[in-house]
């Protein structure tokens, strides 16, 4: 029996009470699904080097009977992930050499990253930013959330800002109403931007009261990560759509990942199911190179004859934007022939935005 069995709703559908009871080791793991020896052993090997942490709603999705589920690889920690391939880095999108003061990236010109935690709701096991993301439970303090705004102010040509992590949503209303009531006083910031994945893993943190905040802040955007047909509930779904009843356009960024949506078909499931719930898929992206996700890697070609199976066969609104983070620092580039150069020993050479060449190693 699951531990929260007999829980009530109230406590359910609270979202601080699903961050108080995440599942954080093997031991409270192995009460709600099976587990091998050797699925504990890995657990335990990999938590002396990064956190693991499913909300009860994410973890109530796991199939018991699946041990290589979509939801139980995304969720739950394995020994792949302290194997790094030599290509592998710390930090591939060279986001801390592009940081002018801590939590903020100024990467492209005319946008801004602000990360202003490391927790998240869930900890991903592809998560891009393992580096520094469920390492410790830090947020950006008052003098330095002084500073980015500073920073901002003194950049006319920050026109928008993408608030990140970790997860902004597991902040409190109060504290994210004075960072975007803060970011909404300089005047050349035209758009505020929210990346967050509680709708997915947290859904009962869509509430009323954070909605009706953050409409007094228009143009408000939000981005979520969906990766799988899954992962669309009746909880996900209403969520979703209280964001769009809020005039906060959606959109969905997933990541293609190996075992998990590396088909046509998983995709167009997807795809179709989040347009029903005004949901737009925005971007599909090539997992990175962070160290530990390589078991998540698939070959750009692959990538590439998936998008050629979804264009035209589902609405044209449906279909994201094939897109690589290139390693190095090249920022988000499509993947199609007017930026792919060709092959390279074994790696995809694309040239970037501001036509500088960077190579991309297939696993």
């Amino acid at each position: 029996m699951a531990p929260w069995e007999g829980v009530p709703p109230e406590k359910w559908n609270d979202w601080h009470w699903q961050m108080q009871n995440r599942v954080t080791s093997a031991e409270e793991l192995s009460k709600i699904i099976p587990l091998t020896p050797s699925e504990r052993d890995g657990i335990g090997k990999c938590l002396s080097h990064f956190r693991m942490a499913v909300t009860p709603y994410y973890a109530s999705l796991i199939n018991p009977e699946n041990p290589a589920g979509p939801i139980k690889r995304q969720a739950v920690p394995t020994v792949n992930e302290l194997r790094a391939d030599p290509c592998e880095m710390a930090d591939p999108l060279r986001e801390d050499d592009y940081s002018p003061t801590p939590g903020l990236v100024h990467r492209y010109p005319d946008r801004v990253l602000f990360m202003l935690t490391h927790k998240c709701s869930m900890y991903c096991r592809h998560c891009t930013r393992r580096r520094m993301v469920g390492c410790e439970d830090y947020s950006l303090n008052s003098e330095e959330l002084e500073n980015a705004f500073k920073y901002i102010e003194n950049h006319r040509e920050v026109h928008d800002v993408l608030l990140s992590g970790g997860d902004p949503l597991i902040l409190s209303d109060e504290w994210l109403e004075k960072i975007i009531k803060r970011l909404r006083s300089i005047k050349h910031v035209g758009v505020i931007r929210i990346g967050t994945r509680t709708p997915v893993v947290m859904p009962m943190r869509i509430t009323g009261g954070l909605l009706s905040m953050l409409k007094k802040y228009h143009p408000i955007w939000l981005n979520t990560h969906f990766n799988h047909p899954d992962e669309i509930t009746p909880e996900s779904a209403r969520a979703c759509e209280m964001i769009a009843d809020a005039g906060i356009p959606v959109g969905n960024q997933s990541v293609l990942l190996k075992g998990i949506n590396d088909d046509a078909g998983t995709l167009k499931k997807l795809y179709t199911g989040l347009i029903e719930l005004r949901v737009r898929p925005y971007y599909l992206y090539q997992c990175d190179l962070s160290q530990g996700i390589g078991h998540f890697r698939t070959p750009v070609a692959e990538g590439v004859a998936i998008m050629k199976q979804l264009r035209g066969f589902i609405s044209g609104f449906a279909v994201p934007e094939y897109v690589i983070d290139l390693p190095g620092g090249g920022g988000k580039t499509p993947a199609t022939p007017d930026y792919i150069m060709g092959r390279e020993g074994g790696s995809t050479v694309l040239r970037n935005f501001e036509g500088k060449t960077y190579t991309y190693p297939d696993p």
